[in-house]
């Protein structure tokens, strides 16, 4: 009996069209140390806990795995992200975003702990003093309220205006990126940038 040749070669034509587009991909960005082989970015040790090592894999692609997004169109985290702590409407915004809240990783004290690394690890200064660390039991409620239809640039918009004057944030974290590191203009009030 005779085997169906597109069978054996629609495969082999997907792997070469992925071979080409790997192939095709810029050059990554080398964040290692002079002289260091081990391939980590200089912020992370060779011996990563299971919070950074979940932060790269299901964050870094977007955000940048020390927290710098540049030039992707996502807001920085480093530096940055902890000044969401100072009010409750912020910490409840970093919990209910969909790619934490609708997570791959199902145990809830391990997303906690990936939280925690983003707030207290890349937020560093920017987290006040006194924060409590996030909870599993937090984020077991915090997942069942994952936001579905409201704009998160808006929303994001709204709570950076309410931590600026709450809580004295600096103007600069209206920006996505901090300025300097991208021609991502300053988010208006009302979620929308500014007209080129």
């Amino acid at each position: 009996m005779a085997l169906p040749t597109r069978s054996v070669w629609a495969p082999a034509g997907a792997l070469a069209g992925l071979l080409l587009l790997v192939a095709a991909a810029p050059p990554a960005v080398d964040y290692r140390a002079p002289g260091d082989e081990t391939g980590l970015p200089v912020s992370y040790p060779a011996d990563m806990d299971v919070a950074q090592s979940d932060y790269v894999e299901q964050c870094g692609g977007c955000h940048g795995i020390k927290g710098n997004a540049a030039p992707a169109e996502l807001p920085n985290l480093q530096g940055r992200v902890g000044w969401f702590m100072c009010l409750p409407e912020g910490r409840d915004y970093l919990m209910r975003l969909p790619n934490i809240a609708r997570s791959r990783i199902d145990d809830n004290e391990q997303l906690a702990a990936l939280m925690n690394f983003m707030v207290f690890g890349l937020g560093g200064k920017s987290t006040p003093a006194g924060t409590k660390p996030f909870t599993a039991a937090e984020v077991a409620v915090g997942r069942t309220k994952a936001f579905n239809s409201v704009s998160l640039i808006k929303t994001r918009a709204e709570i950076v205006e309410k931590v600026i004057q709450k809580c004295g944030a600096p103007a600069s974290l209206r920006l996505m990126y901090p300025q300097g590191t991208s021609a991502m203009p300053v988010l208006a009030a009302a979620g929308k940038p500014p007209k080129s």
